[in-house]
């Protein structure tokens, strides 16, 4: 049975969920370069994936509540540490560096796909990947690359829709067909996706609540 990834709701209960756990402390805990300095694997894990310039650090920040929680670069490529925030006292959030890496050089670029893969492969806390994708555009061939990885990690993954208001609407339908086609061939896919603005607000608090939920 084909799979038609539909745009994701949670009920009240689990936007209350998420309410909750965002407004308490939510800090950045460190960085990390190598998998030797891994936090405790002592609570539920989500981490933030996306090529560079998706949104990732506004849309952590948005999901966070805080402004300046997690730093933006306007360089593709300059960041690359996995970076830990703690959300209350049971949850990670982990900032994965932006791939697609236009400036990077290719021995900076190899060495973080073996983090990143190590990272993904031995983390047995981390409940789910949330692959962000640009709304303005769908999933483009290196999403589905890191997508590929995703499956050979047996990690779940779901996508989140970002800048969705930057978009008219036929060319926001016209970029999710693009991005279900994509997310159709790969078997870590989670069944459905996320549609967020950081800008405007929406669906924030659907992935606050979604990672509340988790267990």
């Amino acid at each position: 049975m084909s799979l038609s990834f539909d745009i994701t709701e949670v009920d009240d209960a689990a936007r209350e969920a998420g309410r909750k756990l965002f407004a308490g402390p939510t800090e950045f805990l460190k960085g990390v370069v190598a998998m030797d300095g891994l936090p405790p694997a002592d609570r539920i894990e989500v981490c933030f994936a996306g090529r560079s310039n998706v949104g990732k650090s506004t849309l952590i920040n948005a999901v966070t509540g805080r402004k300046a929680l997690a730093r933006a670069s306007n360089t593709p490529g300059r960041t690359q540490e996995i970076n830990f925030f703690t959300a209350g006292d049971a949850h990670y959030l982990v900032d994965l560096p932006g791939y697609g890496f236009a400036n990077a050089p290719v021995k900076v670029v190899e060495k973080w796909q073996r983090l990143m893969k190590a990272y993904l492969s031995g983390r047995q806390t981390l409940r789910r990947v949330f692959l962000l994708i640009d709304s303005r555009h769908g999933a483009k061939a290196v999403d589905e690359e890191i997508m590929t990885v995703l499956d050979q990690s047996a990690v779940t993954f779901q996508c989140v829709l970002t800048k969705a208001d930057k978009p008219g609407g036929r060319d926001f339908e016209a970029a999710l067909a693009v991005t279900r086609a994509a997310l159709a061939r790969h078997p870590a896919a989670f069944p459905e996706i996320v549609v967020t603005s950081s800008e405007k607000g929406e669906g924030i608090d659907v992935l606050r609540g979604i990672i509340a939920t988790l267990d």
